[in-house]
């Protein structure tokens, strides 16, 4: 199941602002964003609230999430986590166009889902396609005005 628009591929540290120092010293930065708070998770376990730090680095039209998993982490990124604080590649993930539509194509792929949430402004959901890739899969489906204040540029008209 690969579909969307991808526009990012994230990596799991322990030290955020230290791999956030290191973009800015290795190459361009168009936009970096950070942001540390929880969200509301489903998965398998239940609802889970977690808490990361996390940098959105855009070089050009390709987003660089790096995540600093809080203590009340989830298995996805508790598995994923290097032991030291280097940076290790997680997922990639897509932007789809119609999440109902895109929603009930998951129900119908091999893909365990490991975790859902979102908002009418932004939905998500990873799917473990480790067997067919060797990492995860996030799908997103968000307004424009999301989109935007999470640094994407939206087509010149």
């Amino acid at each position: 199941m690969l579909e969307g628009h991808h526009y990012q591929n994230a990596y799991l540290t322990r030290d955020v602002d230290k791999w956030v120092r290191h973009f800015e010293s290795h190459t361009q930065i168009d936009r970096l964003l950070t942001y540390e708070g929880s969200v509301i998770m489903e998965t398998p376990d239940g609802h889970r609230a977690i808490t990361n730090k996390i940098a959105f680095i855009w070089i050009g039209d390709l987003q660089y999430e790096l995540i600093q998993p809080g203590p009340d982490s989830i298995p996805m990124y508790e598995a994923g986590l290097p032991d030291d604080d280097s940076l290790r590649f997680h997922h990639i993930c897509m932007r789809v166009p119609d999440w109902n539509a895109f929603r009930a194509g998951v129900d119908r792929q091999p893909y365990p889902i490991v975790a859902e949430g979102g908002n009418e402004a932004l939905r998500f959901i990873f799917l473990d396609a480790r067997a067919f890739l060797g990492h995860f899969l996030e799908y997103t489906c968000m307004t424009d005005e999301r989109w935007t204040q999470i640094g994407g540029t939206l087509p010149q008209a």
